[in-house]
């Protein structure tokens, strides 16, 4: 299979893709609209906010890059799902505690565009509190829940509160890229078993899916979970149809 038809064939097995080329740079219209051609009508395309944004303006006078990246990525029309600001791990020169970052945040969430979907991932583990997640839900800016080897898993957390904070939900499964690549670096089998981790998930899905604000439940899979994404999502189906039967 050429590189180019990898896209359309992806489209074929799965509802939707999180973009990880966008985390770099805002790309072309004519990139966009190549992606819009190659995907069925009810695909979706989950998108990565540019770096410049997240980590190197960190939100400070960049509305003019987050105006363009919108805007083009308008172009998928109603195929455009959420828009994911992955933040890094901030040091404590940067934001000392979490009343500085929410100082930063608040302000530019309420500068979203309303009619849009947003995700905020922060890997900064004493952040992650009720007081954040209030702060999205003020916003209907959805908490990306993740599974990393660097922050608190959602039945890991010392202290338990709502971790719905929009109307649809986002969950990451990124793994250890560190401590799988020690082990492997072609993507092509399943190298870490993760069926106890997913069957955690299992649980917290069927948390988000008895929830009425939920409308929706986004979920994505790097190479880096297992050793195979489309193994992880083939793996978490599996089992969230053997818990129904």
């Amino acid at each position: 299979m050429k590189s180019r038809d990898f896209l359309s064939y992806y489209a074929t097995q799965f509802a939707t893709v999180e973009v990880d080329s966008t985390f770099y740079g805002c790309p072309s219209a004519s990139t966009v609209n190549n992606w819009d051609a190659r995907t069925p009508e009810d695909f979706l395309f989950s998108v990565k906010i540019p770096q410049v944004i997240s980590h190197e303006k960190v939100l400070v006078d960049c509305d003019a890059e987050l105006e363009e990246f919108v805007k083009t990525m308008d172009i998928l029309g109603p195929k455009l799902g959420p828009m994911v600001f992955q933040f890094p791990s901030f040091d404590r020169w940067k934001f000392p505690k979490q009343e500085s970052f929410l100082a930063v945040l608040t302000p530019f969430l309420k500068k979203l565009p309303a009619d849009h979907k947003f995700v905020i991932e922060i890997r900064n583990k004493t952040w992650l509190d009720a007081r954040f997640a209030d702060v999205l839900r003020e916003h209907n800016v959805a908490l990306a829940l993740t599974d990393t080897s660097f922050m608190p898993r959602p039945w890991e957390l010392k202290q338990k509160f709502d971790l719905v904070t929009a109307d649809f939900a986002y969950v990451r499964w990124l793994g250890d890229r560190k401590g799988i690549e020690k082990q492997t670096t072609t993507w092509d089998k399943t190298v870490v078993d993760r069926t106890s981790d997913l069957k955690n998930w299992v649980e917290v899905f069927k948390s988000l899916v008895s929830n009425t604000k939920v409308l929706n439940i986004f979920a994505f899979s790097n190479n880096h979970y297992a050793g195979h994404g489309p193994a992880t999502a083939k793996l978490f189906m599996d089992l969230w149809s053997k818990s129904y039967r």
